[in-house]
């Protein structure tokens, strides 16, 4: 480990006297490219220099110790000891942690889907719900969103809803929120006052680069059409509605939010490239081929990764055990302390495979 930790500082360093150079500076491309892998580097360089300056901090606290004769001088070095052991295998697992392979789509925007599944209008209202959610969730985080494709009910809930979020490791966080999500609550139709179970279906893409995704103009089979509100009611009557199918793959994307069949093109293709990205990613890593199957799950509420309790005011994340009784305060985007203990699990079992 720490011959990799001195090849990575001995990188960062050489990345830092190129980014002073004059024509690295003058080529914006080079800079970009250098000033990334610099600022990828800094945190596992300064938390290496902390660790090196902690051993030998402790050395020098020991040998001290050992010629030390004041009572009082020697039992204010056994305490900075005593703390320098415990920090050093902090900053020890610290390492371990940034050596871990980074997920290549972790600084990636994200494409969203979320949609209804068992529990019909109220399914589709806590899908509403999800949507606002992961909103206010990007604007606390200072990303961007925007819909991409939308299905509305009649009564504000959401059939299907296709988003994407833009913004500094939005795939990083957000990849943990792929699964069904089960809601228990009293639904507002309910006369009797009984306790209603409904689940909707979350996805999470990385929005893929032209580079990444080659997509063939003879690939694909575009359709336009009328676009329609909820229950059938039309928005308009020009043909702005766009339907892509790619025929390899017989996927299928469909974009009516714009009234400009340009910009809902340019919508369904973002959403397209997303899905082919991850059918490629899918093909090349055999283990993983079921992922987005079990991303997006059949909408059954028995298939759960988290629980939305109302009447008792908790969410519950049953992959890692997780309790909190702040339902409101989750549900207005505070999404980070589930997220962190997600990604402590995530590291922690990356770990045990290095191990």
């Amino acid at each position: 480990m720490l011959q990799k930790l001195e090849s990575l500082e001995e990188r960062y360093e050489e990345l830092t006297e190129l980014l002073s150079q004059p024509e690295v500076i003058s080529d914006q491309s080079k800079f970009q490219k250098y000033a990334k892998a610099h600022a990828d580097l800094s945190p596992i360089v300064t938390r290496y220099r902390e660790y090196r300056t902690a051993l030998e901090q402790l050395e020098e606290a020991k040998q001290m110790l050992k010629e030390e004769s004041d009572a009082e001088f020697k039992e204010m070095l056994t305490e900075e000891i005593t703390d320098l052991e415990k920090s050093i295998p902090e900053l020890e697992n610290e390492l371990k942690i940034l050596l871990l392979p980074k997920d290549p789509n972790d600084d990636k925007n994200v494409i969203m889907e979320i949609r209804a599944g068992t529990g019909g209008d109220e399914a589709a209202l806590f899908g509403a719900d999800l949507f606002r959610m992961y909103s206010k969730y990007a604007e606390l985080q200072g990303w961007k969103t925007e819909i991409l494709e939308s299905h509305y009910t009649d009564i504000g809930g959401i059939k299907e809803l296709v988003f994407v979020v833009e913004g500094n490791g939005a795939y990083s966080k957000l990849k943990y929120e792929s699964g069904v999500h089960r809601v228990q609550r009293v639904p507002s139709t309910e006369s009797g006052g009984r306790i209603h179970t409904s689940a909707a279906t979350v996805a999470v893409l990385p929005e893929a680069e032209d580079v990444e995704v080659d997509i063939e103009q003879n690939d694909l089979k575009i359709d336009v059409y009328c676009s329609s509100g909820p229950g059938g009611q039309s928005v308009n009557t020009t043909q702005s509605a766009v339907r892509i199918t790619h025929l390899p793959t017989n996927l299928v994307v469909t974009c009516q939010d714009e009234k400009s069949q340009h910009k809902n093109k340019a919508k369904a293709l973002r959403v397209l490239r997303a899905r082919l990205k991850e059918v490629i990613e899918q093909e090349k890593n055999a283990e993983v081929a079921g992922e987005r199957k079990s991303q997006v799950g059949s909408g059954d509420r028995s298939e759960r990764i988290r629980t939305y309790n109302f009447p008792q005011g908790r969410v519950s994340d049953h992959r890692i055990n997780l309790t909190l009784h702040k339902l409101d305060h989750v549900l207005e985007g505070n999404l980070d302390e589930i997220i962190d203990a997600l990604i402590s699990y995530d590291q922690s079992e990356r770990m045990k495979q290095v191990d």
